[in-house]
């Protein structure tokens, strides 16, 4: 299973979300500008996202987008089904061998528990983390 960039840009748009949890509205055009990615493509991620519950809209002037949850009660996992669908590595119907298929299921479930504990929150603490490891050298 290769994630796509619509799962891909999807969390980048709830990392945002997350990081601005409390702080009121964020528009699709600083997430897009921040991240170097197109605007519009991030409009065609943020409704199906809308429409599943995990953000709301916010009209106006100052409008945007808020998580529609705390960061801590949405996993990777709900943004990568919304987006990409149901998890999995291959078409159970199509492996008639139940050795590969008990396989594929292993697979698909090991992906699942791994995408299913890790919410937002822990996302947004690791980035965190990383980014004030880092040194800054000056000249």
């Amino acid at each position: 299973m290769k994630i796509s960039t619509k799962g891909r840009y999807g969390l980048t748009i709830m990392m945002e979300l997350s990081g601005r949890f409390g702080e009121g509205p964020t528009s699709l055009k600083s997430i897009a500008e921040k991240n170097q990615l197109s605007e519009h493509y991030l409009e065609q991620l943020i409704a199906p996202l809308r429409n599943a519950g995990l953000v709301k809209s916010i009209r106006g002037a100052y409008g945007g987008y808020i998580l529609a949850r705390e960061p801590m009660t949405i996993t990777a996992g709900d943004v990568i089904r919304v987006l990409e669908g149901p998890i999995s590595p291959v078409d159970f119907t199509e492996e008639d061998d139940p050795a590969k298929r008990d396989l594929w299921m292993r697979i698909r479930n090991s992906i699942a528990e791994v995408l299913d504990s890790t919410t937002l929150q822990d996302l947004i603490s690791y980035k965190e983390d990383t980014e004030s490891d880092s040194y800054m050298f000056y000249i």
